[in-house]
């Protein structure tokens, strides 16, 4: 299934002909969950379940803390639950060993 080629603004970064439903449906979701606007998000609810964002936000740390926010509350998870929205790995400083 081919993307409307309204969302090829979304995929600037990627060749747009290549992007498919069937290949690539969490990168498409992510994308289009944290860019897409009203059009793209009806065309999301039509294309995806509510179960797929729920996954989504539970094992990615690839959308924006607005983004998952927003979803978070909107699907009724538990915000310690959304792994974008928990503190970050902490490196240790350069320069610095035990």
């Amino acid at each position: 299934m081919k993307l409307p080629r309204s969302f090829k603004q979304y995929f600037w970064d990627v060749d747009f002909n290549k992007v498919s439903l069937e290949k690539s449906r969490s990168f498409i979701l992510k994308r289009l969950l944290d860019r897409g606007d009203t059009s793209a998000l009806k065309w999301v609810a039509d294309n995806f379940q509510k179960e797929d964002i729920k996954a989504l936000l539970l094992t990615s740390r690839d959308l924006s803390p607005k983004t998952a926010n927003f979803w978070a509350d909107f699907l009724g998870l538990d915000k310690r639950k959304v792994v974008c929205l928990q503190k970050p790995y902490s490196p240790i400083p350069f320069g610095l060993s035990s």
